[in-house]
């Protein structure tokens, strides 16, 4: 079986918001089958529908922030429909809807609500995790708790290798334990160990210098990570596309630069 390869476009957010035609474009390029959203820089879901028609990328999937979800879940899954997204990942939540938050339980039960909505509109619902889901509740991690308290049926995962190796866990091993619930994996690669400033990459946390002595997030292949036995771990765990993101360039290269070497490497080991 063979994995198709996306690239989250939060990756390259700077390009996306001057040109978004000629990022999808130089995307298609690298070799890329698809692409998956964060936000469409206020063009309107049929003008993206056509853009990836037209460029011949497939608009696998969406990240919707959870507060969208529960306040118009209508609105942001017809959207993403019309663009012909057949998936959505709650991206992220804040710290009162993580394991042992205080609405850690509002979160747990709203999902499923979520999801039947997402259904009308022919899109799956994922879950994507980072490090604080491996917190720990009565000895077992948070994620293994979501998973085990929501039907498959209602949520499906989009495991991020980076975050699960964070978090604790050996990817491989975590990829294989959710065989058949893990359509998409993420595949992010870094170098360093958990650090109290990760997150300020990503825009949750206070702005702060990130010491790259600490953590650096990198273009797949160059980092920790051991990606042949991870895209073994996919394939038998019979997912069918992978996602290359980079939450912030590094190595002295661009966002596109990275994306770019990202999928490099992977097609130099047969992907």
């Amino acid at each position: 079986m063979s994995l198709k390869i996306a690239v989250q476009l939060y990756s390259v957010r700077d390009y996306m918001a001057v040109n978004m035609r000629e990022t999808l474009e130089k995307i298609k390029e690298m070799g890329y089958d698809g692409v998956e959203f964060a936000g469409l820089f206020e063009k309107s879901p049929n003008e993206v529908k056509a853009m990836c028609d037209e460029i011949g990328l497939v608009p696998l999937s969406a990240h919707i922030p959870y507060k969208d979800m529960i306040e118009d879940a209508d609105k942001v899954f017809s959207t993403y429909a019309t663009i012909g997204c057949k998936f959505a990942a709650i991206p992220h939540v804040g710290a009162e809807y993580r394991p042992n938050g205080d609405k850690f339980g509002d979160l747990l039960a709203s999902i499923p609500k979520i999801s039947k909505v997402a259904k009308k509109y022919g899109i799956t619902l994922m879950y994507h995790n980072h490090d604080f889901e491996f917190t720990k509740i009565d000895g077992k991690n948070g994620l293994d708790v979501m998973y085990d308290t929501i039907s498959p049926e209602y949520l499906q995962t989009e495991l991020d290798v980076c975050w699960v190796k964070v978090g604790g866990e050996d990817p491989a091993a975590f990829v294989r334990k959710y065989s058949g619930r893990a359509p998409i994996v993420h595949l992010k690669d870094y170098v360093g160990s958990k650090s109290k400033n990760m997150y300020e990459l990503i825009g949750v946390d206070k702005k702060v210098e990130l010491d790259k002595r600490e953590f650096e997030y990198r273009p797949v292949g160059s980092g920790v990570q051991n990606f042949p036995e991870i895209l073994r771990a996919v394939k038998d765990a019979g997912s069918k596309w992978i996602v290359v993101e980079l939450d912030k360039p590094s190595m002295g290269l661009t966002s596109l630069e990275c994306v770019r070497k990202s999928i490099e490497y992977l097609k130099s080991i047969g992907y």
